[in-house]
């Protein structure tokens, strides 16, 4: 039996948004906002929880570029289903355009100005909850689930208040669209070198989230868009991370599975 001390696990998803600057990779890294609940003042990747409206199955289906067969072979494994699969990817898109302005998707004889529409759209105040699925109905976009890379798999430490089972996907940066923070989840966003970052976050200058650490030293390796997108052909999700999290004098410290004291 579950212990009921331990908060519930809510699906969420992210998305690690990749460019080439000159002859290196850059990650798009966002500062949550210090009133946030979650990981604030930290710097993570543009993410967030899957939503009712994330979940219509069949109205997503009719919406993307990849068939049903497509994305069992791209997205699925024996742990994720197709369900799953369409729900989490709908949302990492969602929750990109929402903090970071950036849309993952695509449609016939649209401009630059509706993906820019798109973006301050988002920033409306009193948006209804579906505003989401009703633009992309209305203005007849197509989700881009053939830009969404499977990267790795989190779950959050029993002992945190908030916990999230979440997808990590990569996304090259689309062309000609530009990443601007919502200024209510997030207040400030860089585009870095994995290396550089990791350097910062040492110093105090760009603290980073846990998986964030994790999953920009795994990047740091790669020299090219080309380099990472062969390892994207035959990357699966792999086995969870479930780091813990042990509370000490100093504070809470969290300990991944590869760590001699897990």
């Amino acid at each position: 039996m579950q212990d009921s001390s331990v908060p519930p696990l809510r699906d969420a998803a992210t998305v690690v948004l990749v460019r080439q600057s000159d002859k290196n990779l850059q990650i798009y890294l966002m500062r949550r906002s210090t009133r946030s609940g979650f990981m604030g003042g930290l710097y993570v990747f543009p993410g967030g929880t899957v939503d009712e409206q994330d979940r219509d199955t069949d109205f997503w289906c009719s919406k993307t570029d990849l068939s049903e067969h497509e994305v069992n072979y791209r997205l699925c494994d024996e742990r994720f289903t197709f369900k799953d699969a369409v729900s989490f990817s709908t949302a990492a898109i969602r929750e990109t355009l929402e903090e970071a302005g950036v849309l993952i998707a695509s449609a016939d004889g649209k401009s630059l100005q509706d993906f820019e529409l798109m973006a301050q759209k988002r920033l409306e105040p009193d948006l209804t909850p579906d505003w989401f699925r009703q633009s992309i109905d209305q203005m007849d976009w197509t989700l881009s689930f053939s830009n969404l890379g499977p990267w790795s798999h989190w779950i959050t430490p029993e002992k945190m208040k908030k916990r999230f089972d979440t997808r990590f996907f990569i996304v090259f940066m689309p062309e000609n669209q530009k990443c601007v923070p919502d200024n209510l989840e997030t207040n400030h966003g860089i585009w870095i070198h994995p290396a550089d970052a990791l350097k910062h976050n040492l110093t105090g200058e760009i603290p980073l989230s846990p998986p964030t650490v994790v999953t920009l030293t795994q990047l740091q390796q790669f020299e090219s868009i080309n380099s990472l997108k062969s390892e994207l052909i035959n990357r699966g999700w792999n086995e969870p991370i479930s780091p813990k999290m042990i509370l000490t004098d100093q504070g809470p410290v969290i300990i991944e599975p590869w760590d001699p004291d897990f």
